[in-house]
């Protein structure tokens, strides 16, 4: 296959085999900072999904508890494919990228609502699922030993 300018285009998504936590790129930045954006992917691409509702709530789980712990995280943002998400992070290699991204998610667990979840900070405040987020936080963290196994 012609190789494509998205990153995710050239994966071979049949060959990997979900949850992992990957590097999908890097960036050296002209001061000498290097941008690291992490392919978090919670569900095998083309066999299950993540309802909607679900990836809202767990995009805003993720990027309010995330930064709480980190000030190197620059985005979290869902796959449109809703398998997963990406997190551009500052300086940040995955060694320690895994240990944070599994503290976000026990804050998940944790939470008693999804923070910004109303029509005054949210584009669509209504379309949110607390449980569902959590049952997938939950699923994540119960193979957290496979996380760095991206091939099948």
């Amino acid at each position: 296959m012609e190789k494509m300018n998205v990153e995710s285009f050239n994966l071979d998504h049949r060959a990997v085999k979900a949850p992992y936590v990957r590097v999908a790129d890097t960036k050296a930045l002209p001061g000498g900072d290097v941008l690291t954006k992490f392919d978090i992917r919670f569900c095998q691409p083309n066999v299950e999904h993540l309802e909607m509702p679900v990836v809202h709530s767990l995009e805003h789980l993720m990027a309010e508890h995330m930064r709480n712990h980190s000030d190197a995280v620059i985005d979290i943002s869902p796959m449109g494919c809703q398998t997963g998400f990406y997190a551009l992070l500052l300086d940040t290699d995955q060694e320690a990228f895994l240990p944070l991204l599994e503290t976000t998610l026990r804050d998940v667990l944790a939470a008693e609502e999804v923070p910004a979840a109303n029509e005054v900070q949210c584009g669509w405040g209504a379309s949110h699922d607390l449980s569902g987020a959590q049952e997938a936080a939950r699923a994540f963290l119960d193979k957290r030993d496979e996380w760095e196994q991206v091939l099948a």
